[in-house]
């Protein structure tokens, strides 16, 4: 079984999703920005893929400079608080499957989840080849 906790508005979120898929898997797809986080879930997501909550913080398009959040001062404690408050704050997309926990950026992470790739090409939105035709990992 496969999860994404995915954005639908993230390119790397739909490239990873689309990667996901075209390796011949259904995700259960969770809209983590409409579903939200509970402490115990993004404790156990981060301690899976070996993450803090200040490496998980997402801080491009997102409130954090705005809620005072990138001061290195803040603490895990507060940056759970407001990852709960605000479930964009937290850095995307994160894929489980039986192989790990991982937070996919760039997208081609996720090849190191799956047991099966997808048949070459592939691209990403943006043009970039992850796979060719070979299906040999580019990036």
């Amino acid at each position: 079984m496969i999860v994404i906790h995915h954005n639908p508005d993230c390119g790397t979120s739909r490239n990873v999703l689309s990667l996901i898929r075209a390796a011949g898997y259904e995700p259960e797809v969770i809209p983590y920005l409409e579903t939200g986080w509970s402490r115990p879930q993004l404790l156990a997501l981060f301690a899976a893929a070996d993450l803090t909550p200040r490496a998980a913080l997402r801080i491009t398009k997102s409130p954090a400079k705005e809620l005072g959040l990138l001061d290195p001062s803040v603490s895990d404690a507060a940056l759970l608080d407001a990852m709960l408050e605000h479930p964009v704050l937290v850095n995307r997309p994160i894929v489980c499957t039986p192989k790990g926990v991982r937070l996919c950026r760039p997208s081609e992470f996720v090849l190191d989840l799956l047991d099966r790739w997808p048949e070459g090409p592939v691209y990403k939105e943006d043009g970039q080849m992850i796979l060719d035709d070979m299906g040999h990992r580019v990036v």
